[in-house]
């Protein structure tokens, strides 16, 4: 035992808040308390104890810290007393302080060397940040004043939790540092001020300042008597234990945050800086695993896999094997024997890994993924580390199984996004039907029906932004690629004809010719496939037999097969550009509307629904019924009426914007269709998206699907036309409104000022159609909404 006096503060000069005196009469008042109602043996010793102090004057003396040595006979007696008989004082951190803690003025061994060793590397993590000592000592002595002469439970524990890093592991520990304050007596100098609840709540519930209770509850009304125990507890297991699971309830932390965290009590809890963890969620897609992810690229062997190349059969064989029968899997070294019977290892051994372990984590008796376990310096004897790693295998499991939750959730938001039609504002319609359909299956009916999601009295909007004649574009690139690879073809065929005295190859030149001469027109889908069945009947047999046995043709045959390549072959360049192109614009055009749907979604729910065409369609649908929360009213279809017509008029922009990034030159037209009656509209669970309902609303389906191609009445010009806006109605009603909106955009700087009222051609069950149509603007420098 020790009796060098310690400061319990880091710096030397720590000044006690409270006037206080170190007595033993405190303890000696337990002691006689302790005899009176002990009735086991151990009351012979409390009178043996009980006696010693009463007739040793230290019991009537007020002591110094410094003094402790000249009563440590005394002292020992108490450590006796406090302590378990089996404690030893080399390994038990245990120490008695002044009344206030401030000194320690008797100690175990293993408390005197503690301090010694770590007390200034010691770090508060549950104190207040910034809080500096003489805080803490004074937050110590108002909770205890509150509780003992007011009765109030002060939140404040007397106990901290303190880190700091092992200088032999560099690995952290945590100590739970707790004061016992049983032998404090407080002695009142004057009156008790009076306190009431509300006074004091801030105090006893927060980290607040203590300037509102020093004004009430001055110090100097107090003195306090005896001495406090404090008891050192290393607590570093329960720590990691208890980190593990904050991580996994954190909201705050993202995915891979949560991963080192929880690596690092691992490592913690294995009290060896040599051995090092990663974990690794099963992730699939259809069943089929996949490891070229984030959430992977921590694991050691899939890293030693990609850097010493393991081979591709070597690696799915051993996923094959683990996946069928997941069980643990360690080496405590890796041996050549070891590698010689499982291949994998061997990139590890060059990775500089000299054991490692996989042990499968399971959740709700599902493999959800591995805990690795390796080390590169020594040799590690799994059997032991597991039995400290047990308790954390259900919190793993549920770590992986969050990964795993995450990755499918984003996979669906993708899906639900970008290929569904279910959105959120009609989401809440699905989720009371498959309630009400729950509710049906759950009461035991018989063959259930789902119930029909439908929307009554939805007023609809439908656009269209179409190609310029994109069938006559696709022709034209396939005529062009054709003429390109016969000529490719033409010319191989004579440097043959030159080395090879073969009749049959004139004969093919001779066809490649006509052919030459008929592609010059329109090219039908018959002439294709005659064409193909040509080439790969006759042109490729022939071709292939001579690149085989005539090496010195090869170089000029394999001209003609590279440009058969799909990918980078010139017989499908122009096919490729178009489709590039058209890619490009599509993509623009999607992009546009999702990002300015939000604008549209702000000021009233609405359903919106996009078609891939050779360009873009789509419907909107809005009204009460789609919102029933909000009330409903004919100005938010004003509104989404405008925002439609801005909206083509900036896509025309748009479009016409990215000419230069256009291998194939492309145009778009923009084609509106007015309806000013509500329609009934019902989601169709067979094609998975929204169809009008009764005979009156399919006539606006119909009418929809017949315009793109309608003339203008009395002509042979179509009504769609590049760098225009084709807006087409029944009722002037309807022109009028949208002449308002024509020429408030065209004061923005949209539209030109060239607006067309039209009559149309009658089309097979529709009469009676006319149309506007304005050009857009796309003079440069103008501002974009």
């Amino acid at each position: 035992m020790h009796t060098e006096v310690l400061n319990i503060s880091k710096d030397e000069c720590s000044i006690c808040q409270v006037e206080s005196c170190l007595t033993f009469n405190p303890f000696v008042e337990h002691l006689r308390e302790r005899v009176s109602t002990e009735k086991t043996l151990k009351s012979e010793f409390y009178r043996y104890v009980l006696g010693r102090f009463e007739h040793d004057l230290c019991i009537d003396l007020n002591m110094s810290p410094a003094d402790a040595e000249k009563h440590r006979e005394m002292l020992e007696l108490i450590y006796s007393i406090l302590t378990p008989p089996i404690a030893n004082e080399k390994e038990f951190h245990w120490a008695l302080s002044t009344p206030v803690p401030d000194k320690v003025f008797f100690s175990t061994e293993a408390f005197y060397d503690f301090h010694s060793s770590h007390h200034s590397n010691l770090y508060a993590l549950n104190a207040p940040r910034n809080e500096v000592f003489a805080d803490r000592q004074k937050r110590f002595i108002y909770s205890l004043i509150l509780e003992r002469l007011y009765g109030f439970s002060s939140a404040i524990r007397n106990e901290l939790l303190f880190s700091y890093a092992d200088p032999e592991t560099g690995l952290s520990r945590y100590f739970n540092i707790q004061t016992d304050p049983r032998f404090v007596e407080i002695e009142l100098k004057g009156e008790l001020p009076e306190l009431n609840f509300d006074t004091i709540e801030p105090y006893l519930h927060s980290n607040m300042s203590l300037d509102l209770i020093e004004q009430v509850l001055p110090l100097n009304l107090f003195k306090f008597k005896g001495f406090t125990v404090i008891t050192l507890t290393d607590i570093t297991l329960q720590y990691a234990m208890e980190n593990i699971r904050s991580v996994l309830v954190s909201h705050s932390a993202n995915e891979q945050e949560q991963y080192k965290h929880v690596i690092e009590s691992l490592r913690t809890l294995a009290e060896n800086p040599g051995i090092q963890f990663a974990l690794m969620p099963f992730l699939s897609i259809n069943n089929q695993p996949i490891f070229d992810n984030e959430e992977c690229a921590k694991s050691v062997l899939l890293h030693a896999a990609k850097e010493f190349h393991l081979a591709e059969e070597t690696f799915d064989n051993m996923v094959d094997d683990y996946s069928s029968n997941p069980r643990p899997i360690f080496f405590n070294s890796l041996t050549d024997e070891k590698i010689a019977k499982f291949p994998f290892l061997q990139v590890l051994k060059q990775a500089g890994v000299k054991s490692y372990g996989i042990f499968p984590v399971y959740y709700n008796l599902k493999n959800v993924g591995i805990m690795e376990v390796y080390s590169y310096n020594e040799i590690v004897f799994y059997e032991h580390l597991l039995a400290k790693l047990r308790a954390t295998t259900p919190m793993i499991a549920q770590l992986l199984q969050n990964s795993i939750d995450r990755f499918e959730t984003r996979i669906n938001a993708v899906i639900k996004n970008k290929f569904t039609s279910l959105q959120p504002s009609v989401q809440w319609k699905f989720n009371e039907v498959a309630w009400k359909y729950i509710k049906q299956k759950d009461k035991k009916k018989k063959n259930p029906e789902i119930e029909t999601v439908a929307f009554s009295h939805v007023y609809p909007l439908f656009g269209a932004i179409d190609i310029r004649n994109s069938t006559v574009e696709r022709n034209s690139a396939l005529q062009e690629d054709l003429k390109s690879l016969l000529t490719v073809l033409v010319d191989t065929l004579k440097v043959l004809s030159k080395d090879i005295r073969l009749s049959l190859t004139g004969k093919l030149i001779s066809k490649c010719e006509e052919w030459l001469e008929r592609i010059g027109g329109y090219i039908t889908t018959n002439d294709e496939l005659m064409l193909d069945t040509f080439l790969h009947n006759d042109v490729n047999p022939f071709l292939e037999h001579f690149r085989k046995n005539y090496p010195e043709e090869k170089e000029v045959i394999d001209r003609y097969f590279n440009a058969l390549n799909e990918e980078d072959g010139s017989a499908y360049e122009h096919r490729r550009n178009l489709e590039t192109s058209m890619q490009l614009i599509n993509t623009s055009i999607n992009q546009y509307l999702e990002q300015a749907q939000t604008e549209v979604q702000e000021s009233f729910p609405c359903y919106f629904e996009k078609f891939r065409t050779d360009g873009v369609e789509y419907d909107i649908y809005i009204g009460q019924s789609i919102a029933p929360q909000r009330a409903f009213d004919l100005l938010y279809l004003k509104n989404i009426r405008l925002w439609q017509l801005r909206s083509m008029a900036e896509i025309a922009r748009m479009t016409n914007g990215l000419a230069d990034q256009l291998s194939r030159r492309l145009q778009t037209t923009h084609l509106i269709f007015i309806h000013s009656n509500p329609i009934d509209i019902s989601f169709r669970n067979d094609e998975r998206r929204f169809d009008v309902e009764g005979a009156y609303n399919i006539r606006y389906e119909v009418i929809k699907k017949r315009i793109d191609k309608v003339l203008i009445a009395g002509t042979f010009e179509r009504l769609t036309q590049p760098g225009k806006i084709a807006m087409v109605y029944f009722n002037p009603g309807e022109a009028a409104e949208y002449d308002e909106y024509i020429r408030y955009l065209q004061l923005e700087g949209y539209l030109l000022d060239d607006l067309e009222y039209l009559e149309l051609e009658e089309l097979q069950g529709v009469s009676g159609l006319k149309a506007l149509r304005v050009g857009v603007n796309y003079a440069a420098g103008l501002l974009e909404n």
